[in-house]
This record gives C-alpha cells, sequence and structure tokens, in this order.
C-alpha cells in the first residue's frame, strides 16, 4: 500500500490553462441536502467550488435551495422537482451537462425522487461520486446497484467513486469484508469502483488492486460534515478530468492538510468542518511548492 504524500499529489494535480475559461475547467453537479439537513449541501458545495471547477450546479428540494444560495453565491441552483417525475426531467436535464456528479449529502434516504434520481446517474453519469445517504439506499437495496455500479465501465462510463466511513462499508458489505487493505481492495474490484474508506487513516482502493493511504489522524475532523467536505472536494476534481483515483487520492491528501491547518489554529475539540474549505488555498499553494 502506497503512502499519499504531497510530492505524489503534486503530479496528479491537473495544470491550469492561463486561457481558460469556466467551461475549461469543467462542470460538478451536486444532488444533497434535504430540509433537517440543509448544512451538508453548503459543505459540500463550498468544497466543490474552492477546489478549481468552472461550474457548480446543487440539485436539492425547493426548501433545501436557499441556504447555498445564501451561502454559496458561486453556485447554480436548481430544483429536484416535487415528485419523480419531475425528478426524472430534472436530473436528465443536467446531468448530461456535467463532467462529474454528486449524491448523497444530506439527502433523504425514504425519498423516492433520490433513489430516482441515483440510479439514472449510476447508469448514466459519466464520473459519479456516491456518499451519504445515498450508500445507505445502496445497502439496503445491493440489488440491482451494486450490479449496476460494476457495469459502469462497460458503457464507457468512469468508475464510480463510493465514501463510506467505517459503518457505511460494513452495510455495504453485510460485514463480510473486514475494514482494512484486503477488505477495501476486494470490494473496490469486485463492483470495479474506487472505495474511498473513512477512518483515522483513509484508504483508497482501486478497481485494478491500487491500494493508497493517508497516514494523518486528526480526531477534529471526527465530526458531522467532515465527509461532506471531502466529496464536494474530491468531485471538483474529478470534474476537471481527473482519474477517479487520482481525484480521490488528492482529494483524501488536500482534506487532511486542511484539517492539520485547522487544529494548529483552533485545536482538535473546536475546529468544525466548515473550517476546512478556506484552507484549501494554502493547502493548494503547498502542493506546488518544492520546498
Amino acid at each position: 500500500m502506497l503512502e499519499i504524500t504531497k510530492d505524489s499529489v503534486r503530479q496528479l494535480m491537473p495544470a491550469r490553462d492561463p486561457a481558460g475559461h469556466k467551461g475549461t475547467f469543467g462542470q460538478a453537479l451536486i444532488v444533497a441536502g434535504s430540509p433537517y439537513m440543509t448544512g451538508a449541501g453548503v459543505l459540500a458545495c463550498e468544497s466543490c467550488l474552492r477546489s478549481g471547477v468552472g461550474l457548480v450546479r446543487y440539485m436539492s428540494d425547493d426548501k433545501s435551495l436557499l441556504p447555498v444560495q445564501i451561502n454559496c453565491p458561486c453556485a447554480l441552483t436548481s430544483s429536484i422537482g416535487n415528485d419523480m417525475e419531475e425528478s426524472r426531467a430534472a436530473i436528465k436535464k443536467y446531468y448530461p451537462k456535467a463532467s462529474a456528479c454528486l449524491i448523497g449529502p444530506g439527502t433523504d434516504e425514504e425519498d423516492d425522487r433520490i433513489r430516482t434520481v441515483l440510479t439514472i446517474l449510476i447508469t448514466n453519469a459519466k464520473a459519479l461520486v456516491i456518499d451519504a445517504s445515498a450508500l445507505n439506499i445502496i445497502s439496503r437495496y445491493k440489488d440491482p446497484y451494486l450490479p449496476l455500479i460494476a457495469e459502469r465501465s462497460d458503457k464507457g462510463l468512469d468508475p464510480a467513486v463510493l465514501t463510506p466511513h467505517l459503518g457505511e462499508f460494513a452495510r455495504l458489505c453485510d460485514g463480510v469484508l473486514k475494514p482494512d487493505e484486503e477488505g477495501a481492495a476486494k470490494f473496490a474490484e469486485e463492483y470495479r469502483l474506487v472505495l474511498v474508506l473513512k477512518n483515522d487513516h483513509t484508504m483508497v482502493s482501486g478497481p485494478e488492486g491500487e491500494s493508497y493511504i493517508c497516514k494523518v489522524s486528526n480526531s477534529g475532523l471526527a465530526k458531522g460534515g467532515s465527509g461532506d467536505v471531502l466529496s464536494g472536494l474530491l468531485t471538483g476534481l474529478y470534474a476537471q478530468g481527473m482519474r477517479a483515483e487520482d481525484a480521490a487520492r488528492a482529494a483524501v491528501y488536500i482534506h487532511s492538510q486542511a484539517g492539520i491547518l485547522s487544529r494548529s489554529e483552533k485545536g482538535e475539540r473546536v475546529m468544525l468542518p466548515s473550517d476546512l474549505p478556506v484552507k484549501f488555498t494554502d493547502v493548494m499553494n503547498g502542493i506546488f511548492d518544492e520546498g
């Protein structure tokens, strides 16, 4: 298992075209939030915006759009619709424009609209990150979702990236696989996906047996919302044309280093996931600092 380091991430990060425009740097589509978890959408959206991606479109139910409109004015917002038919039409309008999509942070796993959108994205989205509540839906309905995820490569789609914590991973595999290098690699290979297994030492496993680890422990990241920041960042990097496992490695590194900076400033007890995105500036500048 290879360690995720600054030097390795430097080689992965996409170059910035000085003459580029917003279309040059990709478009991310985020399906997140619900009336009782609006903050998750804000965290994912702000994090994605600070990844360097050109455009971010946020989709949620009507009652959950305002927090993002207020806190993330650079993002576009769209309604997911009031029923499954409207949701189907809405997602089909926007996913083809996205170079990467994210679904799950703060969504209501009991909402039929989310299951409808999840199915469409798994079977059609060019690049896809699945997090949080969407992972729980997959755990409850492994058939057909896991086979559909595995079939993405047969359609020429990029690997899906799943970002479970240990509990979510246990549900995904019914507790059959251990949350270690071997178990993570087996799951990633079987379903032809990239697995970001979040723990004190987060692992990234690819569909062809690749395994990486971030050896940074920080209890300040063990707070609700930290995963939303990670998945938003990962989606933004993925949307810029990075390979799935490369975007995952880079996101895990940047997220961990932002955590270190926040810990140094505020301490592990007091730091919040909402402190992380503004630290991406220093982290990304540091990646390209040869010193």
